[in-house]
C-alpha cells in the first residue's frame, strides 16, 4: 500500500468510530463562575423551565420534616401462582416427600409478603423512606403494615428452611434447596411502586418540592457583564439541565450529527500533525502506529460513553492509565501531545469538561515521571496514591475558586478509585504487546536472557560475534546511562545487532581460526565479492530477526548499526587494484541511517569495540585519539546527519568510552615468582 493511505485509511476507520460513539446531545456553550462578570450576551431563555434547588436547600428542607416517605407496594398474586406452579415441576429425586412441607412453607411466607433486598430509591425532593411501615395495596385495597411484619427475600429463603428443618430434621435441606432451585422460587411478591409512593408523599405535608420558581419562555436570565450571584448561579445550572435535556431529544439532530462529524475530524487532524511533528516514523511502523490508534480510540470511546450512560462516575475512570501505555512504548514527546489530544473529548462533551481535562492532564503528566520509581509490584499502589494526590489537589483547587460550590465527597471516592484502577487495568499492557508485536521493559530484560534459545544458536554457530555482542552490551550499559537513554533497549540491541553472521560466520575474523597457517575465509577472493558477503549479515540478520519474532524496535538496531558506511578495508583493497573510485556501490551497506539517539550509541559502541582489538597501545592519550578519530569517522561520513543526539550527548558518549576502555585495558602488574632454592 502507498506509504499516504497507508496513513490515512487507519485514521479514517478511527474518525468513524468517533462519529459512531459521540453523544447525540447539544452541548451548553456556556461557562459561568459564581461572583465573576456574565461574559457573553444577555441570556434570553428559549423555553420554560423550573428553578432546581441545590442539594444543599434540599438538605436543609428535608431536615424540617419529621418522618420519611411511606413506600407503596403491590400485592402480585401471579408471583404466588408461578411460584407453586414451579414447584410442582423440581426435581426433588428421592426427597419428594419433603414436597408438602415446603408448599406449606411457601404458603405462608407469601400470605406475609416478601420484599426485595435492594433498597428503593425515590427522584431527589422525596426525602428518604420509612424503616417503620408501608402500604401494601390489594384486590384495590390499601392496608398500613409495620415493615418487621414482612419478609426480605433473604430472610424469606432462611424462614423457609428453618420451617421445613422442623419437619425433616435428618435431611440437607439447605443443599436440596440450592441444587433443586427452591431458593429461587423465593421471589417479591410485594412490588414497589415508585409513582404511587412519591404521589402519596408530593400530597402530604412532608413533600419536599425539588423546585423553587419557574422561568418562562423569553424571560431574561442575566445581562452581559452582570455579576453572576449565587442566585442567577442556580437559575444557570437549572437552564443548563433543562436545555441539555430538551435539546438531547428534540433538538434538529441532522446539525448535532453534522456538528459531530466536524469535531472527529477536527480531532483526528490534530493527532496527525501531533505525530508528525514529533516522531513522524511511527508512519513507517504499522504496528506501532495501530497500537496508537489504538489507544487513542479507546480513551475518546470511554470518555463518550461516561458521558452517554453514566456521567456521574466519570471521576471515577482512570484515564491516567492512558500515559503508561503510550510512554511503554513511544518516547516522552509523542506521549503528552497524544495525551492532550485523547482527554479533548472529555474537555468538549462533559458538562465540567475544564476541570476534569485539566485534573486528568496534571495527573498524568506526574504519573509520566513518577511511574518509572514506582512500577514494580507494590510500589504501583504507591504510584497510583501519586496520582490520586495530584487529582485531589486540583479537585480542591477548582473547588476553592468556585464560590459557594459544595465539596461532593463521592467525587473524592471516585477519584481515589479510580487511581486504583490504574494498578488493575496496567497489567492489559502485555496484551497489547502481544497484540501489536511491540517491545516493554519486561520483554526486553527477556531478550537479554543469553540461555534464550536464539542467542544459544548464535553462541554455537558464531562463538566470537556472540563474545562480541556481550562486550558491546557491556559498553551501551555505560554510555546508555551516562546520557539518560533507554538502556533495557540498548542491552537487547547489542545483543542482536549481528544476528546475521551466523549464516555465514567464517566470514568474519572475530569467528575464524586462530591458528597459525589456518586459511583466511577471504584468501583468493575479490574485494568486491568479500565485501557483497561482509554487507549481507544485515539482510540475513533482518530476515532473521522476522523469523523468530524479534520486536521492531530491536530489528531497528541490526538495519542501522552499520548505516550507509562502507567495508573500509575491502573498499581500500579495490581501490589499491586500481579499481574505479566511483564504482563503489557493493562496498557500501544498504541500512538506514541512525535516527534515535540508542541508535547511535549502538554504532558508535559496535565499531569502537571491534576496532578497539587493533589498539597497541593502552594509555589514556590512545584511547582519547582512538575515539574520537572513530567517532569523526562516522560524522565526517554523514551517518549521524538524522540522528536525534545533542553535541553535549555525544560528548558525554566519548568521554564515557575513553574511561571504559581505561577500564577494561588498564595496566595488570607482574606478579612477583617465587625463586627456586638450589641449596
Amino acid at each position: 500500500m502507498p506509504r499516504i493511505p497507508r496513513r490515512l485509511v487507519p485514521l479514517a476507520i478511527v474518525f468513524a468510530v468517533l462519529v459512531l460513539f459521540m453523544p447525540r446531545t447539544a452541548k451548553f456553550n456556556y461557562d459561568y463562575r459564581k461572583g465573576s462578570p456574565w461574559p457573553y450576551e444577555t441570556l434570553v431563555s428559549q423555553f420554560d423551565f423550573p428553578i432546581l434547588k441545590t442539594e444543599e436547600q434540599l438538605m436543609e428542607e428535608r431536615e424540617k420534616v419529621d418522618g420519611g416517605t411511606v413506600p407503596y407496594y403491590r400485592w402480585s398474586d401471579d408471583v404466588v401462582n408461578n411460584a407453586v406452579k414451579s414447584l410442582q415441576g423440581l426435581e426433588l429425586g428421592s426427597l419428594s416427600r419433603v414436597r408438602p412441607a415446603i408448599a406449606s412453607g411457601m404458603a405462608d411466607l407469601y400470605s406475609k409478603g416478601v420484599i426485595s433486598d435492594a433498597k428503593e430509591k425515590l427522584d431527589r425532593g422525596y426525602g428518604v423512606l420509612s424503616g417503620e411501615v408501608i402500604y401494601i395495596q390489594r384486590n384495590k385495597r390499601v392496608s398500613e403494615y409495620p415493615r418487621s411484619e414482612v419478609y426480605k427475600v433473604s430472610d424469606a429463603r432462611n424462614q423457609l428452611l428453618a420451617d421445613v428443618s422442623r419437619a425433616w430434621p435428618d435431611v440437607n435441606l439447605d443443599s436440596l434447596f440450592k441444587r433443586s432451585g427452591v431458593y429461587d422460587l423465593i421471589v417479591p411478591n410485594l412490588v414497589f411502586d415508585r409513582t404511587m409512593t412519591e404521589l402519596s408523599h408530593a400530597e402530604s405535608a412532608a413533600y419536599v418540592s425539588p423546585t423553587s420558581g419557574y422561568v418562562s419562555a423569553e424571560q431574561k436570565i442575566v445581562n452581559k457583564g452582570e455579576i453572576v450571584t449565587p442566585e442567577i448561579a442556580q437559575i444557570l445550572d437549572s437552564y443548563k439541565a433543562e436545555y441539555n435535556k430538551v435539546f438531547g431529544y428534540e433538538g434538529p439532530r441532522i446539525l448535532l450529527v453534522l456538528g459531530d462529524i466536524l469535531i472527529a475530524l477536527a480531532l483526528v487532524v490534530i493527532l496527525y500533525f501531533c505525530i508528525f511533528f514529533t516522531h513522524r516514523e511511527i508512519f513507517d511502523k504499522p504496528k506501532r502506529y495501530f497500537y496508537l490508534l489504538t489507544v487513542f480510540t479507546l480513551t475518546a470511546v470511554a470518555s463518550f460513553l461516561v458521558e452517554r450512560i453514566a456521567p456521574n462516575v466519570v471521576y471515577l475512570m482512570p484515564f491516567a492509565i492512558v500515559v503508561l501505555y503510550l510512554q511503554a512504548f513511544f518516547p516522552k514527546r509523542v506521549v503528552l501531545p497524544v495525551y492532550m489530544v485523547s482527554l479533548l473529548p472529555l474537555l468538549i462533551f462533559s458538562g465540567n469538561g475544564v476541570e476534569l481535562f485539566f485534573l486528568f492532564l496534571s495527573a498524568g503528566i506526574v504519573s509520566m515521571n513518577t511511574f518509572k520509581y514506582f512500577n514494580r509490584g507494590w510500589l504501583q499502589f504507591v504510584n497510583a496514591l501519586v496520582i490520586f494526590g495530584v487529582e485531589l489537589l486540583v479537585f480542591f483547587g477548582f473547588r476553592l475558586i468556585d464560590a459557594g460550590h459544595s465539596l461532593v465527597w463521592i467525587n473524592v471516592l471516585q477519584l481515589l478509585g479510580g487511581a486504583m484502577l490504574t494498578v488493575a487495568f496496567y497489567p492489559l499492557i502485555f496484551v497489547f504487546e502481544r497484540m501489536f508485536n511491540l517491545v516493554s521493559t519486561t520483554r526486553l530484560v527477556e531478550l537479554t536472557d543469553t540461555n534464550n534459545k536464539l542467542l544459544r544458536e548464535l553462541n554455537a554457530k558464531a562463538p566470537g560475534t556472540f563474545q562480541h555482542s556481550l562486550q558491546v552490551m557491556n559498553m551501551v550499559d555505560e554510555a546508555g546511562h551516562s546520557v539518560h537513554a533507554n538502556v533495557p533497549l540498548l542491552r537487547a540491541a547489542a545483543l542482536y545487532h549481528d544476528l546475521g553472521k551466523m549464516n555465514n560466520p567464517l566470514c568474519f575474523i572475530e569467528n575464524s581460526s586462530r591458528t597459525p597457517g589456518s586459511p583466511n575465509y577471504h584468501d583468493g577472493k575479490d574485494p568486491r565479492e568479500s565485501a557483497r558477503d561482509i554487507i549481507a549479515h544485515v539482510a540475513d540478520g533482518l530476515a532473521i530477526a522476522k523469523a523468530n519474532k524479534l520486536p521492531d524496535e530491536v530489528s531497528d538496531f541490526i538495519q542501522t548499526h552499520h548505516g550507509t558506511s562502507f567495508t573500509a578495508s575491502f573498499y581500500n583493497q579495490y581501490l589499491n587494484e586500481g579499481g574505479d573510485p566511483a564504482d563503489v556501490e557493493d562496498f557500501h551497506y544498504k541500512g538506514r541511517k541512525p535516527r534515535t539517539k540508542e541508535e547511535v550509541i549502538l554504532m558508535i559502541c559496535d565499531s569502537v569495540e571491534a576496532a578497539s582489538r587493533t589498539l597497541k597501545e593502552y594509555t589514556p592519550e590512545a584511547f582519547d585519539k582512538f575515539v574520537e578519530a572513530m567517532v569523526a569517522a562516522k560524522e565526517n561520513s554523514g551517518q549521524f546527519a538524522q540522528a536525534e543526539i545533542t553535541i553535549r550527548e555525544m560528548n558525554i558518549v566519548k568521554a564515557t568510552l575513553k574511561n571504559y576502555l581505561q577500564q577494561l585495558y588498564h595496566e595488570r602488574i607482574e606478579y612477583t615468582q617465587r625463586e627456586e632454592n638450589n641449596d
